[in-house]
């Protein structure tokens, strides 16, 4: 089972078996084809098993979660006690699922069990598993002062405990949460830390609640060699252009799963419906969903059931998938922190991506700013529409190709189609097109129901008395001139008058 790989003229691949992990946790990763450990893994592990606080500086992306969960699982035994020994907390919902995948692999072969902790799901299941005696909690800081409030999570038996991607929560203002959460959890710990840069807070975060930690960083080497593994493109695109132009890289040879990134939830949204209008399998990830659905558009960009993911930057914390060929900016991000964790979703675990982005005419100031804090060397993006020859050759995308699947899904059609019949050609909005609505409103029964009647009949559109042209009143009920036209026929009272 055991296997060492030369991958450099320095730099000899350690097994898990090497580090001093136990054989069932090593049997649990050789199961997923996971034998060799990474840098990061190689450096945290023979630390963190014995119980020294460890620092690990490090990006998404290089393996941290097997860094400090190995540790983290094998400290606690084969058959711990139940109730809540270990805390992970992390900034995220989408990175608790991940984490939490990671750890339940880990305890596979043991009797450990894992419990997330996120907002945007019910309570209930979450409680019963904390009843049930889960050892291992992965959770956002909101979730988990909630439950330690309501005394549903006792942290005072961890002993164990772990921050993942500190800077993001200090970014998101979860840092008073934090010093909350270190205040419930065991006095004596052992305690990780993992963060890609280290700013002040942070580092003062770490003085105040770490016991003489050794700091690593892991970040350096394998920066260089995510930039080595990703072909950096940029273009200065036109916003009208730019759905065209990214339809038409998502048909470039070799292309595999892709990540797109916008700025705002709302444009997330928009992309998701033009692309799959256009006929690519194509899902999205932001927060205008709601959890259940980002967690089922996730598990498919994974499965493989979908190849397209549109994200937010936040939503996208929890994007960990070694497979993915393209990174598309629709977007240029803010800054060049943003750019790197943006462009990491590709060129993993050795292999080669690519990564594109857009920069709009009024972004240019953005990208000198990045350009120069990474060093590219290319101050100015290449303008480029959608036929511009070197977009083809750039990107390997085969000539003559369109911007629309001729397998595009055609169920939005007929749909529209459906809604346009029996409106006849004079048709606009607002007339035949709502019948259906207020045919209902006819037959509820509510008062003037048969003056409604009667007046939808004199109109040759069909509209009823709440389409705001008639004279009804704000309570929705006719106007006196309707009832008296009702009453002349009748010689009664309308119902309900």
């Amino acid at each position: 089972m055991q296997r060492r790989l030369q991958t450099g003229s320095h730099h000899i691949v350690t097994t898990f078996s090497d580090l001093g992990v136990d054989q069932d946790i090593v049997d649990a990763l050789a199961a997923k084809g996971i034998v060799d450990a990474f840098p990061i893994q190689e450096q945290t592990i023979p630390l963190a098993l014995p119980g020294q606080d460890v620092i690990g500086q490090a990006k998404t992306g290089t393996g941290k979660t097997f860094g400090f969960g190995i540790p983290v699982v094998q400290r606690l035994g084969l058959n711990p006690e139940p109730g809540v020994k270990a805390l992970i907390v992390v900034p995220t919902r989408e990175l608790a699922v991940q984490v939490y995948e990671d750890l339940d692999l880990l305890t596979s072969n043991r009797s450990t069990s894992v419990v997330a902790i996120y907002g945007g799901k019910a309570y209930e299941g979450q409680i019963d598993q904390l009843k049930a005696g889960a050892q291992i909690v992965v959770g956002t800081p909101g979730r988990l002062i909630d439950l330690a409030g309501q005394r549903l999570l006792d942290l005072s038996n961890a002993t164990e405990v772990v921050l993942d991607e500190a800077d993001k929560m200090l970014d998101l203002g979860f840092l008073a949460d934090i010093e909350k959460i270190f205040q419930k959890v065991a006095q004596v710990r052992h305690t990780q830390l993992f963060s890609a840069t280290m700013p002040g807070p942070i580092v003062t975060l770490a003085r105040r609640f770490m016991s003489n930690p050794i700091h690593i960083r892991a970040n350096d080497p394998d920066e260089g060699l995510t930039q080595a593994n990703i072909e950096h493109i940029i273009y200065r695109a036109h916003s009208l252009d730019k759905d065209e132009i990214i339809a038409r890289i998502l048909q470039a040879e070799g292309r595999g799963k892709t990540v797109i990134f916008t700025r705002t939830k709302r444009a997330a949204q928009r992309l998701v419906d033009e692309l799959s209008d256009r006929g690519f399998n194509v899902g999205g990830v932001h927060g205008d969903m709601g959890q259940e659905q980002r967690e089922r558009s996730m598990a498919a960009f994974k499965a493989g059931k979908k190849d397209v993911l549109v994200a937010t930057d936040v939503a996208a914390r929890g994007i960990d998938v070694d497979d993915v060929t393209h990174v598309i900016n629709h977007t240029i991000p803010d800054d060049e922190k943003t750019y790197l964790h943006r462009a990491g979703r590709t060129g993993r675990a050795g292999r080669t991506g690519i990564a594109v982005t857009f920069v709009d005419w009024d972004d240019l100031h953005k990208w000198a700013l990045i350009n120069r804090a990474l060093d590219f060397g290319q101050p100015e993006p290449t303008e480029t529409y959608s036929s511009s020859p070197h977009l083809y050759t750039d990107l390997n995308i085969p000539e003559g190709t369109k911007g629309r699947l001729t397998t595009a899904p055609k169920s939005e059609k007929p749909r529209t189609e459906r809604r346009s019949q029996g409106a006849g050609p004079a048709a606009g909005p607002g007339e035949a097109g709502d019948k259906p609505r207020r045919r209902r409103r006819r037959r509820s029964g509510e008062a003037g129901d048969g003056a409604q009647s009667e007046d939808a009949q004199t109109r040759p559109d069909g509209a009823g008395t709440h389409d705001g042209e008639g004279k009804e009143h704000h309570d929705g009920k006719p106007a006196p001139a309707r009832r008296r036209r009702r009453r002349r026929p009748s010689g009664q009272a309308p119902q309900g008058a």
